[in-house]
């Protein structure tokens, strides 16, 4: 009889060839088979030796290699006692809180097979790990318990009393933890770049200070004795941020008599001229295109400003608005340290704030300042996905998203609080209006192909709560404040990781009394991609490290006069 090795060798030499260990050993377990009916063909008739079977070294070697991976695969269990970090449809795709996944494991995700059609209807939750947002600062452990020497309020930063009056009146004790490192700063005349997450407070970390400085400047003697000068510019991308910001900053400044002007998108020259004709305000609040305007009109100068401040950064660097940046701040003398801010031919101090962080500020700002003198300021949890923010992600057909809208619409009506529904589009926007007002759904819109005069009050309406659904753009996902908001729907998926940052923002803000959640409705592969890699962050627990903007690197200065 052959042995079992002469019938290998036999098959391997006659040319066939094994792409995998699998077919290896279904060839090899044949051979075993024919070898032992032989065997047991000849114990019938003859008393034989005993026929010993061989399998090559190697092929047990990988044999037992394969089955060691896949019970190491096996004993991987990333449920733990306590709470649920990842809930998933599948138990088994489940990951705790106390689970930590090691630096070369790979997770287990749930939305690996999303862009499989029969992957509708499953989904993922992220649930919240912590009650309180990241950026707030201790409080006493009891309202009624005296604040310590350790306890940090706006008193201590030694603002006006106005200022923390003012503040006091609206409940605003403690300062969040941006409030707590950009204030000082601002206030000793360093230029600052403060990057933190959405709804912690980032614009009062930049109105205090300046309000505060602005005001000493004033009292100041030498002040009276030329002409007034406009304060403080503060740029923002959106008309309503500008309604926004400029609200806040009228409150702070009511008790000093200081004004505060606003130059939107959707104004006329007319209107514009009209803005500075009873003089330079102390503060004005401008969209990039306005000022624009008002510069060619000459209608201001900024040669002489004391602050000049760029909200929502990674916006107004973006290429649809970087050429009208760079402009204006050609126009503006900053300084270069903080000696610069101070008497005689002073220049401005530069604020830069964002909720996100990416790369090439520093290159356009490099043309009007020295990078290496700003102080940068950045928050522990940048880019990271809210801890305190319920978030879910389902896998819906697109016929479907409507119905699962209006479930999920029902729900939120139970308590009467604000929902948010984004769309990718000012058309899906309009087209979503028209099936919600069939199925009785009241709501308002908001989309940047509105006339100006039309988008002027629909937000404010929502934010009094006359109305408690909000159709909108990306429009509304920038430094928005929403502390109403308690749940945010991405009717479509936002087209980058930045963008879902700053929906998911809406919720769970600074000065907020309740809990949020976000729902996102995941359709098309290529939302895929996005939900795949925010997975992979969450039960990671690090950072979306894809979050930047494609910044347009300045030109090169034309070093030929000719």
């Amino acid at each position: 009889m052959l042995s079992l090795r002469i019938g290998y060798n036999a098959l391997t030499t006659s040319g066939q060839t094994f792409s995998s260990a699998n077919k290896l050993r279904a060839a090899v377990c044949s051979l075993c088979d024919f070898e032992f009916a032989k065997v047991r063909a000849m114990a019938t008739t003859t008393t034989t030796q005993p026929v010993v079977i061989r399998i090559p070294r190697r092929m047990q070697i990988q044999m037992e290699n394969d089955d060691m991976k896949r019970k190491r695969v096996q004993k991987v269990n990333t449920v733990r006692p306590g709470k649920l970090l990842i809930v998933s449809k599948n138990p088994k795709l489940n990951q705790s809180v106390g689970h930590a996944l090691g630096k070369f494991e790979q997770p287990l995700l749930t939305s690996k097979g999303w862009k499989h059609s029969k992957s509708f209807g499953d989904y993922f939750t992220v649930n919240n790990t912590k009650d309180v947002a990241p950026f707030i600062t201790e409080r006493p452990q009891e309202e009624k318990e005296e604040a310590t020497s350790k306890t940090v309020t706006f008193k201590s930063f030694k603002l006006l009393p106005e200022i923390v009056e003012a503040l006091a009146r609206d409940n605003i004790i403690y300062p969040t933890t941006i409030q707590l490192k950009a204030i000082p700063k601002i206030l000793h005349g360093h230029n600052v770049i403060a990057a933190a997450e959405t709804g912690s407070g980032k614009t009062l970390s930049y109105l205090l200070p300046i309000i505060h400085k602005l005001k000493e400047e004033r009292a100041a003697e030498e002040y009276s004795q030329r002409e007034p000068q406009i304060g403080c510019v503060i740029l923002v991308p959106s008309r309503e941020l500008a309604d926004q910001v400029t609200s806040v900053a009228k409150a702070l400044c009511n008790p000093f008599g200081m004004t505060v002007k606003t130059v939107g998108g959707g104004r006329g020259v007319g209107a514009i001229k009209q803005t500075f004709r009873s003089g330079p305000p102390d503060i004005l609040v401008a969209t990039p295109g306005a000022l624009c305007k008002a510069l060619r009109r000459h209608c201001l100068h900024m040669s002489e400003l004391t602050f000049f401040v760029v909200d929502e950064a990674d916006t107004l660097f973006d290429p649809s608005f970087v050429e009208m940046v760079e402009d204006i701040l050609s126009h503006t003398q900053v300084a270069s340290s903080p000696l610069e801010t101070k008497g005689p031919g002073r220049k401005a101090q530069l604020v830069v704030v964002g909720a996100t962080f990416p790369g090439g500020v520093e290159d356009i700002l490099s043309q009007v300042t020295d990078v290496g003198s700003i102080v940068t300021i950045k928050s522990q949890m940048l880019h990271f996905l809210m801890p305190h923010v319920k978030q879910t992600f389902l896998k819906v057909k697109g016929e479907d998203k409507l119905l699962e809208l209006r479930q999920a619409l029902k729900v939120a009506e139970q308590d009467g609080s604000g929902v948010l529904v984004f769309c990718n589009g000012s058309s899906t926007v309009n087209w979503l209006g028209y099936m919600l007002e069939d199925l009785g759904v009241r709501h308002v819109r908001l989309q940047g192909e509105m006339p100006a005069a039309l988008r002027a009050g629909i937000f404010r309406s929502f934010q009094k709560g006359l109305v408690n659904v909000l159709l909108c753009t990306d429009i509304a996902s920038r430094g928005l404040d929403t502390q109403r908001v308690k749940l945010v729907i991405n009717y479509d998926f936002p087209e980058s990781h930045t963008d879902y940052i700053h929906r998911a923002g809406r919720v769970g803000r600074a000065g907020s009394s309740m809990d949020g959640a976000v729902l996102s409705f995941v359709t098309h592969p290529w939302d895929v991609e996005l939900v795949q890699m925010i997975e992979t962050a969450a039960r990671r627990r690090s950072s979306l490290a894809e979050v930047k903007s494609a910044f347009r690197k300045p030109a090169p200065k034309n070093m030929n006069s000719n």
